[in-house]
């Protein structure tokens, strides 16, 4: 007999989920910290200072690496990205049925704008 009539499971065997790069447990990491310090490159002693300052502030960790070669590109950019991370979005509460409009009409929310 055909063993299509007869099923016995899956024949080719599943590979385990971190196998192939999908679910990571262990994937966090935070950039500043003591253990994953950002690298930053700068072109002059007194923009170091600066961004040692502005690390400061921000209480992170970066390891600063000063380039003065002709043509040298300034990296700042892990740092300004975290600096300038926005604050999380709240949505103010929908009214339920039977508040008042926030039209200002005098009505229930369900008879109005509801």
């Amino acid at each position: 007999m055909s063993d299509k009539f007869f099923f016995k499971g899956r024949q080719d065997a599943r590979q385990h989920h971190t196998a192939y790069g999908g679910y990571q447990p262990d994937a966090v990491k935070k950039s500043g910290s003591r253990k994953y310090p950002l690298a930053l490159v700068v072109t002059s002693d007194a923009r170091k200072q600066e961004v040692e300052a502005m690390v400061a502030e921000a209480q992170l960790h970066a390891d600063i690496r000063l380039d003065t070669s002709e043509g040298a590109v300034e990296s700042i950019g892990e740092l300004t990205a975290i600096l300038n991370k926005g604050a999380p979005v709240t949505q103010s509460k929908v009214p339920s049925r039977n508040d008042p409009c926030s039209c200002g009409s005098g009505l229930k929310f369900k008879k109005c704008c509801g």
